[in-house]
């Protein structure tokens, strides 16, 4: 339009001065201090990214929040990861379940009621499986639902073996304190495995301040704490911390429970770890 028309009679039609158009002429091909940010922002979601693989972006951005302290919005964090591809490889769909029997030995005490006021009023524990290097291990767990801190943990390379469900137990049991002492009882909700239900468990901690709950039988909906735990802390330790090649398996759990409970941030719990949480809330 140039040659037609003169770069004055165009401004006056638009409304724009002749300077404002001359100064936008000049920085239009240099990006602005907004896309500059952006930019640098990208970059450091894409670094997080690649430490840790299994992150979405809101944990992507309080990573990037707590080494870098610059404040940004989750929203702005989603639209640069949107635009650079950067999504969890931890992704899962998981298909609806019937629900299952209620067990004969201990109702579901619990029934959706996750809400709880105090560390150790209601503890969950649970088995899961993982491969490494070939070879499968099962690993138990004991988690507070108060601030979903990993009380305890054992793991094992001989399938079937029942010795680190009564290592978690004896945590338990120290934690709870018998019931000569008095302490406060705790709700300790779990699924209906063999060991669970066996004789020999149940009698172990018969003589504490446990007050047992189970879940439906097959409904992993009943126990979402940690079955949700099981799921996202292996694709975890499988994608950051490298878990099917570990040259030793008890001591990277040992050390991935500990950055759990007293480094990682929790969406859950306002982006603090489970211990930070527990000691800002008095306890």
């Amino acid at each position: 339009m140039k040659p037609k028309y003169s770069v004055k009679l165009l401004c006056e039609l638009l409304d724009v001065s002749r300077s404002g158009y001359y100064k936008w002429l000049k920085r239009k091909d240099t990006p602005n201090r907004y896309e500059q940010d952006r930019a640098i922002l990208t970059e450091l979601l894409q670094d997080a990214h690649e430490k840790h693989p299994s992150y979405g972006y809101h944990r992507l951005a309080q990573s990037v929040r707590n080494e870098t302290g610059w404040l940004f919005s989750h929203n702005l964090a989603h639209k640069c990861c949107k635009h650079a591809g950067i999504y969890s490889l931890a992704r899962k769909h998981r298909k609806y379940r019937k629900p299952g029997e209620e067990s004969i030995k201990f109702p579901n005490l619990v029934r959706g009621r996750w809400n709880v006021c105090r560390p150790l009023e209601l503890v969950t524990s649970d088995m899961t499986m993982f491969k490494n290097n070939g070879k499968w291990y099962e690993w138990t767990l004991l988690v507070d639902v108060f601030n979903n801190e990993i009380l305890a943990h054992s793991v094992t390379d001989k399938l079937g073996y029942n010795k680190p469900y009564y290592d978690c137990l004896d945590e338990l049991k120290r934690l709870a304190g018998t019931k000569k002492e008095q302490n406060s009882p705790i709700t300790f909700h779990t699924d209906q495995g063999a060991v669970y239900s066996s004789k020999a468990y149940c009698l172990a901690h018969a003589e504490y301040n446990i007050i047992r709950s189970m879940s439906r039988g097959g409904t992993p909906t009943d126990n979402p704490v940690i079955e949700a735990l099981n799921g996202w802390i292996k694709e975890e330790l499988y994608r950051d911390f490298d878990l099917a090649n570990a040259p030793d398996v008890p001591a990277l759990l040992d050390k991935y429970v500990t950055y759990y409970n007293e480094v990682r941030a929790a969406y859950s719990l306002d982006y603090k770890s489970p211990v930070q949480y527990r000691i800002e809330q008095g306890f």
